[in-house]
């Protein structure tokens, strides 16, 4: 399969901190809680892999790839990615991507607090872009992302809903959300 058409424009990106809860501002979710599954036979199917798969370390590393099933080019900026996770520790969390086919400069990451907090998610990482283009029947390519707290504390991964250590290569993930124009088109949300 030949690699994805990709264009870009180079924008800086920077690490931008979550300051703990008590003086964060919640990012309010754009669309309503649902736990039904959507299908993967639609316009888009979204893989993940673990990119750690250690539960109980100082980061958690989701990779992602979308793939667009349709005879059309998709632009990138349309689409967000949603990973659930619990923080476990009041501690100001940071987002890396460490690596993109489409380029880093691309990618951009917000995290976002789930409120009430639920047993397996009390926040979500949404991974977005700034620009770029999915080719008709075409793919991202692999995502990098990477969660970390400012101090480097650890997380307890094991109760993420999002989280799956025996993904070690990529493959579709019903736990995992994506998003096109605020509308949920794969996966689901916990």
């Amino acid at each position: 399969m030949p690699p994805p058409t990709v264009t870009a424009t180079a924008i800086p990106r920077t690490n931008t901190p979550i300051p703990p809860t008590g003086s964060a501002t919640p990012i309010p979710p754009t669309v309503a809680r649902t736990n039904t599954p959507v299908p993967t036979t639609g316009s888009f199917r979204l893989q993940y892999r673990a990119g750690d798969t250690i539960p109980g370390d100082n980061q958690i590393k989701p990779h992602f790839n979308i793939i667009n099933l349709t005879s059309a080019p998709v632009a990138a900026n349309t689409l967000r990615i949603r990973y659930y996770f619990t923080r476990d520790t009041a501690q100001t969390l940071l987002f890396d991507c460490d690596y993109a086919v489409m380029g880093c400069a691309v990618v951009t990451g917000s995290l976002g607090v789930i409120s009430p907090a639920l047993a397996t998610a009390d926040y979500y990482l949404e991974v977005g872009f700034t620009g770029g283009t999915i080719a008709a029947n075409g793919q991202t390519g692999e995502i990098q992302a990477r969660i970390h707290k400012a101090d480097w504390s650890n997380f307890n991964e094991s109760n993420d809903f999002s989280f799956d250590p025996t993904k070690t290569a990529f493959a579709d993930w019903s736990k995992v959300a994506l998003y096109q124009n605020g509308i949920l088109v794969a996966g689901t949300t916990p």
